[in-house]
C-alpha cells in the first residue's frame, strides 16, 4: 500500500507514539559485524558505521555515546516522496526548544529527541496534529 503524500492529512493523522526506553547514537568501525547488537537503525558514513541502539545494549558492549534520546514514532504511513512533513514537525519542535534527529523508515518516520525533552516533544507533536484538523462544519 502506498503511503500518504497529502501534507494536511499527514499532519492530522501523525499519531506520535512514545517507544519506551533510552536510545543512543554510536559510531563503530565500518567493517564491524553489528548483527548481534540488533540496531534500531544503521547508516554507513565515511567515518564509520552509525548505529542507533538501546542504551543498555551500548553499555553492555562498551560502546561510547554522547546523546541519550527518547524515540517517538509517527504512526501515519507517510510516503517517502511526501513533501513537508519533516519540515513541519521539525520546525514545531525547534520552536518548542526541542532538537530532533529523524530516521525515515519505509512506513513511518522516527524521531529521536533528548530524553529530558520527550514529554515536551510529544505535547508539541500532538498540538501540531490537532491544529491541522479541519474546522467543524
Amino acid at each position: 500500500m502506498a503511503g500518504e503524500t497529502d501534507l494536511s492529512r499527514l499532519l492530522q493523522s501523525m499519531t506520535p507514539q512514545f517507544n519506551p526506553g533510552q536510545y543512543v547514537f554510536c559510531c563503530v568501525a565500518a567493517d564491524l559485524d553489528c548483527s548481534a547488537l540488533h540496531p534500531i537503525a544503521s547508516l554507513r558514513e565515511a567515518e564509520g558505521l552509525s548505529l542507533v541502539l538501546p542504551s543498555d545494549v551500548a553499555d553492555a558492549n562498551g560502546l561510547s555515546y554522547d546523546y541519550v534520546a527518547a524515540w517517538i514514532t509517527l504512526q501515519v504511513h507517510s510516503s517517502l516522496a511526501a513533501v513537508g512533513l519533516t519540515a513541519s514537525f521539525s520546525a514545531a519542535l525547534a520552536q518548542a526548544g526541542v532538537s530532533c534527529n529523524v530516521v525515515a523508515g519505509f512506513h513511518h518516520d522516527h524521531i529521536f529527541v533528548p530524553i529530558e525533552r520527550a514529554e515536551r516533544a510529544l505535547f508539541t507533536l500532538r498540538a501540531l496534529s490537532a491544529a491541522a484538523l479541519p474546522e467543524p462544519v
